[in-house]
Parts: C-alpha cells; sequence; structure tokens
C-alpha cells in the first residue's frame, strides 16, 4: 500500500467520494482491510482478483479456495464470505407473509439471489402452505461441482416436519447451464411420484444458474402429473 498515495488508499477514496467510486479491487481492499509484511491489503485484492478473473468470480470462490491466495488465510476468506453473503440477502426478494408463490418467475426471482451463484451443487425446496405462501426454503443436500445425491425421503421429511402441503424443488448449476440434465428430469419424476404417495404436491423443479433459472415443469420434457 506503500505505493498507494494517501488519498487513493481505498478507504481514504471511499471516505473522499464514496463507494461508488471505487474500483472493484478497492472494494475488496477495504474489507481485507490489512496486509501482511509482504503484501498490502490492495496487492492481495488484485492477487485475488487477477487469479479468479473477476469479482464474480471471487464470490463463487470456496473457503479453502480464497484461503489458498497469498496474504488471505482461512479467518480473512470467512470475512469474505460473510460480506458476499450480505449482499445475495440484500438482493434477495422479501417474502412477506402474505406473498404467494405460485408461478416459476416468482420462485426463480426469490431464489435466484439466495441460490444461483454456488461453487457446488446443493439441492433444496421452497416449502408451501396451503395457499401457496412460504413457510420456509432449506438447502437438503450438497454434492459436488457437477453432482448432488438426493433422496426422496430427505425431501419429504422436510417437507413433513415443516407441515408443507407443497413445495417446490430446486438446485444450481454451477456451470450456468441451466438445461436440465437426464438426472434432473428422472429425479423429478421420482420427487413427484413420491409426492403422491404422501400427499404433498410438487409444484415445480427449478434448475438454477447465477442469473437465470429453467423450469423443469414448464420445459415440457415429459407429461407432469403432479
Amino acid at each position: 500500500m506503500k505505493s498507494v498515495a494517501t488519498q487513493d488508499r481505498p478507504r481514504e477514496k471511499l471516505d473522499r467520494c464514496g463507494v461508488q467510486a471505487l474500483g472493484d479491487n478497492e472494494l475488496l481492499a477495504v474489507i481485507i482491510s490489512h496486509g501482511t509484511a509482504q503484501a498490502g491489503a490492495l496487492d492481495i485484492a488484485n492477487g485475488l482478483l487477477s487469479g479468479a478473473g473477476s469479482l464474480r468470480h471471487v464470490q463463487r470462490m470456496t473457503r479453502e479456495e480464497l484461503a489458498s491466495v497469498p496474504g488471505v488465510g482461512r479467518a480473512l476468506a470467512g470475512r469474505l464470505q460473510a460480506a458476499f453473503e450480505i449482499g445475495r440477502r440484500t438482493l434477495a426478494i422479501a417474502s412477506e407473509p402474505s406473498m404467494r408463490f405460485v408461478t416459476s418467475l416468482d420462485c426463480g426471482r426469490f431464489l435466484l439471489p439466495l441460490y444461483g451463484a454456488h461453487p457446488v451443487e446443493r439441492f433444496g425446496l421452497m416449502m408451501l402452505d396451503a395457499r401457496q405462501r412460504l413457510i420456509r426454503a432449506d438447502v437438503v443436500a450438497v454434492g459436488s461441482a457437477d453432482f448432488v445425491l438426493v433422496h426422496p425421503r430427505d425431501v419429504f421429511r422436510a417437507a413433513i416436519l415443516a407441515r408443507a402441503t407443497s413445495i417446490v424443488a430446486f438446485h444450481n448449476h454451477p456451470t450456468g447451464d441451466v438445461t436440465p440434465s437426464r438426472a434432473d428430469v428422472e429425479l423429478t419424476q421420482r420427487l413427484l411420484s413420491a409426492g403422491r404417495l404422501v400427499g404433498i404436491d410438487v409444484m415445480d423443479h427449478l434448475i438454477l444458474g447465477e442469473t437465470r433459472y429453467c423450469s423443469v415443469r414448464e420445459a415440457r420434457l415429459f407429461e407432469w402429473r403432479g
């Protein structure tokens, strides 16, 4: 940081010009706060961006990947992840008690900011009451970069405990390609069958990318019989 003029250091620039004036590396440097004996906060931020390619890719890094960057470590990696999670949650549409989730668009707008951008596949469900209002949304299985193992019993156990009358299943594709795979279609069909047995309606299965989603129901890949 010694090579940067005092008035151009990120924290001083923030005070003088406001947060909107900061570049991606400067925003990261403010969160990083302190450097090491070998590198300043801005140097560490530049290293993060250089290695990941963009701020968006930095936020998709795991804690282990972040911690492996010189000057970061596990404590700072956790702080960075917390900052990114705050950003995601502020983008999420607040679910008011009277809000109903009737269409895939309703569900997609709610789910994308919270669950779309993640480096590994996570499968979850929105649990809805008889009026299609959200009881809660939970992740029930976590997998790898290209696979997550899901058991219908785990899905419906969570739904039954929440006293849900219907659910919307969802999982993310870290690649950003939201095209349903054969496994996605087969899992959806298994969930529909299990839902009929336990009396819980499976309204849809949404596949999430970073900024877009695909509704398996609306893709019409098979006859949907809930």
